[in-house]
């Protein structure tokens, strides 16, 4: 009998499930903020949660079970390094789930599941525009459009049908 051991299975084998939440909850520690569908969260909410734990320790034996888990030494110093101390005075209540809309195709609710306390990224850069401070001390901001480099040697046009032209240049040996 599975007595206490309810458990979503998510319509998938055993180890494929497991592959799930632990890239459900690798995805978390990365971008903090991700978008899924409800049931997907609700089952990788209990693993997040006890990261999240694990990274208030912050001692040796945390980190090694944070690893089996996340599995990337990279993402469990950062994880032990940026989200663990944002949570320190919270007792419980890591993550959130947000309701959005129903997917298109086949009508799955989506949510949003977030860390409660997010460490803000900084603006992603512009492609086309950089921001420059001005050299007197003022914060004002002034766009400048990127020079084109006169090194750089252009790339060739695409070929007309990704060179099927060549197929038909080719002499065939006649009988």
């Amino acid at each position: 009998m599975r007595h206490a051991n309810k458990r979503s299975k998510l319509n998938r084998f055993t180890s494929w499930n497991k592959a799930t939440l632990k890239s459900l909850a690798r995805n978390m520690v990365i971008h903090q903020r991700i978008k899924t569908t409800i049931s997907r969260a609700k089952s990788a909410r209990p693993l997040v949660e006890k990261l999240v734990s694990l990274a208030k320790e912050n001692t040796l034996s945390a980190r090694r079970q944070a690893f089996k888990i996340i599995g990337s030494h990279e993402l469990v110093s950062r994880f032990f390094k940026d989200i663990g101390p944002l949570f320190e005075k919270r007792p419980s209540g890591f993550t959130r789930i947000i309701s959005l809309k129903k997917r298109r195709g086949d009508n799955a609710k989506l949510v949003i599941f977030e860390l409660t306390e997010r460490k803000i990224k900084e603006a992603k850069k512009q492609k086309k525009a950089k921001e420059v401070i001005s050299e007197s001390g003022t914060e004002d901001a002034k766009l400048e459009l990127p020079k084109e480099r006169k090194d750089e040697p252009k790339k060739p046009a695409k070929k007309f049908f990704g060179g099927i032209k060549k197929i038909f240049k080719r002499e065939r040996d006649s009988l």
